[in-house]
C-alpha cells in the first residue's frame, strides 16, 4: 500500500466541493492515525477540517463510508510504478515504497486503523480491496514486462507476483513491533524475484506451439 500525501495547504481542483472532501478526508486520516477507528468520530473530524457537521453527516454518514472514500482518496494519490528496466529493479522500488509508507510515522498508523476498520465492516473491507487491486494493477506491467522478457516463466501469475512483494511488509506491521527499514524491503523484493524465477507462480500451462 504506497501513497503520497498532499502538502499541507495545498487545494485540489474542483472547487469548493474538492476543498471540503480534501480538508475531510485529512482530517480523517488524522484522526485515524492518531486514535485507531475506534477514535474517528464524524463531529470530531468535521471540527477538525472546519466544516459543518452536517456537510460531513450528510455526505459521508458513518465512520465507515468516510474509510471507504478515504482509501479511494488514497488509491487515487499513490505514486505511479517505477520503471528501471528489470524485474528485481521494478519490485525493490515497489517494496521501498511501501516499505517508506508503512514506516511513515501518520501513514503506518494510518495503514493499520483502516485495516481493522475492513476486518469489521464490509463497505470498509470492499475499498480495501479495491485500493490494492488499484495498487497491483499500476505494478503488474513491471511483471508482465519481466514475462515477456525472458526473466520469468510463461503462465506467471504477474499480480500474484506484485502481491507477494508488499505481503512480508503488512505482516511485520501487524504482527511484530519491529521498525520496517529498507533491507526489510529488499529481502521482500529478492524473495519475491527468487520465487517468481524458479515458478512458484505459474499458474497455467503455456500454450501448445502450433
Amino acid at each position: 500500500m504506497e501513497s503520497r500525501s498532499a502538502d499541507p495547504g495545498t487545494v485540489r481542483p474542483g472547487g469548493r466541493t474538492a476543498r471540503v472532501r480534501a480538508a475531510v478526508l485529512q482530517a480523517a486520516g488524522d484522526a485515524l492515525a492518531e486514535g485507531g477507528l475506534s477514535g474517528l468520530d464524524l463531529a470530531d473530524v468535521a471540527r477538525r477540517a472546519d466544516v459543518g457537521r452536517t456537510t460531513v453527516y450528510r455526505r459521508w454518514g458513518t465512520p465507515a463510508a468516510l474509510v471507504a472514500d478515504l482509501l479511494a482518496d488514497m488509491a487515487e494519490q499513490s505514486l505511479p510504478r517505477a520503471r528501471t528496466g528489470t524485474l528485481p529493479g521494478d519490485l525493490r522500488a515497489n517494496a521501498r515504497l511501501v516499505q517508506r509508507t508503512l514506516a511513515d510515522p501518520r501513514q503506518g498508523p494510518l495503514f493499520k486503523a483502516v485495516i481493522a476498520a475492513a476486518t469489521c465492516n464490509d463497505e470498509a473491507a470492499s475499498a480495501l480491496r479495491l485500493f490494492y487491486a488499484t495498487r497491483v494493477t499500476e505494478w503488474e506491467p513491471c511483471v508482465r514486462e519481466a514475462v515477456e522478457r525472458g526473466e520469468l516463466p510463461e503462465g506467471t501469475d504477474t499480480r500474484e507476483v506484485v502481491r507477494a512483494v508488499s505481503a512480508p511488509l503488512y505482516y511485520r506491521l501487524l504482527t511484530t513491533g519491529e521498525v520496517l527499514d529498507e533491507a526489510a524491503a529488499d529481502r521482500a523484493a529478492a524473495v519475491a524475484v527468487a520465487a517468481a524465477r524458479a515458478g512458484a507462480f505459474v499458474t497455467a500451462e503455456t500454450p501448445a506451439k502450433q
